[in-house]
């Protein structure tokens, strides 16, 4: 499972929205939003995330293990 809270914080700290960065992956913000709710993502939506981000520390943020409840 996606550590969501981690990848927001790398979204901002790029000084980027999560709508742009829908943007660039060619999805709609509700998919976005909806993959970040649920914290799932397939493999090619990570590879674009990987590199429109330039996240190094991929296996901490996309294959978390321990993840609090994104359910509110």
């Amino acid at each position: 499972m996606v550590d969501t809270n981690a990848l927001k914080g790398i979204i901002a700290s790029r000084g980027l929205s999560q709508r742009k960065v829908a943007n660039k992956m060619g999805i709609s913000e509700k998919t976005f939003y909806d993959k970040m709710k649920k914290g799932v993502f397939s493999n090619l939506e990570i590879e674009a995330l990987v590199e429109i981000l330039s996240i190094s520390d991929t296996i901490n943020i996309f294959f978390a293990k321990d993840v609090a409840s994104h359910e509110t």
